[in-house]
């Protein structure tokens, strides 16, 4: 069973995490979230409420309307998908 886990692991990586941001993910710190993710060829994409977006594409992430208390699903899958997740969820709990 272990195995499994292992392997499902493998083909992307997520993440949950609670904006705290007082203003949510705003223009700045969406700015550099897209700059940061357009570092990695995995896809980030970033989920609320049934909608997704590709965290590099600027507009489509600030019309989640992420606000404070939000919880927001993060899921990256590609072939650096390891050090993307590192990076990015290091990204939330200094910036969101």
């Amino acid at each position: 069973a272990a195995s499994d886990v292992y392997k499902r692991q493998d083909i992307m990586k997520t993440f949950s995490y609670t904006v705290m941001e007082e203003l949510g993910i705003h223009a700045r710190p969406a700015g550099m979230l897209a700059k940061t993710a357009k570092t990695f060829e995995s896809e980030i994409v970033l989920e609320k409420s049934g909608r997704s977006v590709n965290v590099t594409k600027l507009m489509a992430l600030m019309t989640m309307g992420v606000k404070c208390g939000d919880t927001v699903t993060v899921k990256i899958s590609g072939p650096d998908e390891e050090s993307a997740a590192e990076v990015i969820e290091k990204f939330f709990n200094e910036n969101l």
